[in-house]
């Protein structure tokens, strides 16, 4: 894929390291063995910003005192429960207030806490809550029917006990007399007094704080282990990149349960003592009136998002733009060079602080000096643990040397993003903390890559980069594509789909649509003699049992599937031919939301999902 980059200023290398190295002191603030938690920084931020706002939600606005109360009453409700400090507790909760009073307030108690897609039922539910082994699960109304649906089919559930929370935006609709309300009726009951940290005292800064899912390559989501020493250091070091402070607003409309959100703008926003918008879901007609009537100062964003934004506003402002916001800066990934350059034409001058990097990942890249395109820099390769080794996409394999060490990237080579493991008493950077998994941890690391006896984090990300130590992501390794800003894993598709009545095989893989981050979902299909493909079948079953963003945005229905001498379906061919009817030569559908099916090919339909035709200069 070629990256066409028009550069903005170049910056000199030990400007980018100065800032880096301000980055590295940042992280080097709190140690490992330091008796000092998530918890701690929520009550000093309490202490001193006191009646500042910290979460503003629908029109309301909770101080840090108000915060750091209503936890504490959750910290007595959970500990009233039977859960004590290592204990792990589920948590699926919508973007609200109670979400960071839950969280904060279980995380007093030193009960680490897993976070739960809140759209997700079925096979990946209880997949989720057996493999963090939770004690317990706290749920929301809103989520009440996913997992009604999934007790009607998962009766293995039930011996983990439910504790609903009430939504009075969203009540359940659903018989809700499978879930308890103790902990709700304890909360009601429960008066403002402050929980003894005594309970948290043997908890120090290594120990793990959260559970967060993240797609592998192949099969389920992994639940990834995340310190509070990792995420007080995220706070720390993005506090001074972007220089927050108690005067700043940030925006949190992605879901919480994701990493980026919880993490990121979480704990970034406490660090500084600032506040946070809350919105239940990103919209994109009420982004703007949003910045504009918080005054919001710092926005974490994906590509996708900025995309959308984009379009809604050459829509509606006839092309000109919106200017009237206080917006300073931005944090995240997968903004392209075209779009980066169209907001700041739009919406004006601001820092874009755009990333690499993924929940479990011990190293990380950022653009510390606004070079449109590159999501960071390496100035000097004696000052990181980030590597990128050679890889070779069709064979899916590391190149080696002669003497079977990895070969390290030259500018312009594509290859794997690789972290060195580092286990120091003294601080935290560099360690891989890992998933709940052994297995899934260890399939992770690599050893003996340079020298013998080392060990790097593997990313499964590919990358490169130019010859003045700017990097550029390039592609997924492998079955997992980004859509939407979900990891989708084509196993986990192909499965949900397995029994699609009248298919004989299912491939799923991701295809490049031009002016869209990652890819769409794909699916060719075979069916068995005398079957005929029922596309409105598929929708419905699709709507069943995926998220939308995991459907396959795109069918073909192949005569016969092609696959490797010891069957393995091939997809790199098929991604090559993406949804071009010139390339496919066969059967090709589109799904279109708003009819509620999956339609014949048309440039009408594809006009009416918002997609253009297929380029085939973007092919790989």
């Amino acid at each position: 894929m070629t990256i066409n980059i028009q550069t903005s200023q170049l910056v000199a290398p030990e400007v980018t390291q100065a800032k880096m190295d301000l980055r590295a002191s940042a992280a080097a603030r709190i140690k490992p063995y330091a008796q000092y938690t998530l918890a701690d920084r929520l009550e000093e931020q309490a202490a001193v910003h006191g009646d500042k706002p910290f979460i503003i939600y629908q029109g309301q606005s909770f101080s840090y005192a108000e915060v750091n109360t209503q936890a504490d009453k959750v910290a007595h409700a959970a500990y009233e429960l039977g859960l004590r400090a290592g204990d792990v507790c589920a948590v699926a909760l919508e973007n609200r207030p109670e979400f960071f009073a839950t969280w904060f307030g279980l995380t007093k108690l030193g009960v680490v806490v897993a976070f739960i897609n809140s759209q997700i039922n079925g096979v990946p539910l209880v997949h989720a809550i057996k493999s963090t082994e939770a004690k317990a699960v706290i749920l929301g109304e809103e989520c009440a029917e996913l997992f009604v649906q999934t007790l009607s089919e998962h009766p293995e559930l039930a011996d983990v006990p439910l504790y609903i929370l009430e939504d009075k935006e969203k009540p359940a609709n659903c018989d809700t007399s499978c879930f308890s309300d103790r902990f709700t009726a304890i909360l009601s009951n429960m008066d403002e007094r402050e929980f003894p940290r005594e309970h948290r005292r043997d908890i120090t800064a290594e120990t793990p704080t959260l559970l967060i899912f993240t797609s592998g390559t192949t099969g389920l989501p992994k639940a990834a282990i995340y310190s509070h020493l990792r995420w007080l250091t995220s706070g720390d070091v993005m506090q001074v990149t972007v220089n927050a402070g108690a005067e700043d607003v940030f925006y949190c409309c992605l879901p919480l349960y994701h990493g980026a959100a919880a993490t990121s703008v979480t704990s970034t926003a406490l660090a500084g003592g600032s506040a946070i918008v809350v919105r239940r879901k990103f919209s994109v007609r009420e982004f703007w009136k949003d910045v504009q009537t918080h005054n919001i100062s710092v926005v974490q964003y994906i590509g996708e998002i900025c995309r959308y934004l984009l379009n809604y506003d050459d829509a509606v402002n006839d092309s000109k733009g919106n200017r009237d916001h206080k917006l300073r800066c931005m944090l995240g990934a997968g903004l392209t060079a075209e779009s980066w350059r169209r907001w700041l034409d739009k919406f004006g001058d601001m820092e874009v602080y755009e990333g690499w990097g993924s929940t479990e990942a011990n190293t990380n890249l950022i653009n510390l000096d606004n070079y449109i395109g590159s999501c960071g820099r390496v100035p000097d390769w004696n000052r990181t643990n980030f590597r990128l080794v050679r890889f070779d996409m069709e064979t899916e394999t590391h190149l080696l040397d002669d003497q079977g060490n990895y070969i390290a990237c030259k500018p312009g080579e594509v290859g794997e993003g690789l972290g060195m493991i580092i286990n120091h008493p003294e601080f935290g950077g560099g360690r891989f903390e890992g998933y709940t998994s052994k297995d899934a941890t260890e399939q992770k690391i690599l050893r003996n890559v340079f020298v013998e006896g080392d060990e790097y984090w593997r990313s499964g990300d590919l990358l490169k980069f130019d010859h003045d130590g700017y990097f550029y992501f390039v592609d997924r390794i492998g079955d997992t594509f980004r859509w939407k800003s979900e990891n989708v894993s084509t196993q986990e598709v192909a499965a949900a789909l397995d029994d699609f009545k009248g298919a004989e095989t299912i491939n799923i893989y991701g295809v490049q649509v031009p002016e869209h981050e990652g890819r769409a979902g794909m699916a060719a299909i075979v069916m068995q003699a005398g079957e005929r493909f029922d596309p409105q079948a598929l929708y419905e079953l699709t709507e069943q049992r995926l998220p939308r963003y995991a459907t396959p945005q795109f069918v073909r229905v192949s005569e016969a599937a092609d696959m490797t001498s010891t069957f393995k379906l091939r997809k790199v061919d098929l991604q090559k031919q993406g949804y071009d009817p010139r390339a496919v030569n066969e059967p090709l559908y589109i799904r279109n939301d708003k009819a509620g099916t999956y339609q014949l090919w048309s440039e009408s339909v594809l006009r009416d999902i918002g997609f253009p035709p297929f380029d085939g200069s973007n092919k790989e």
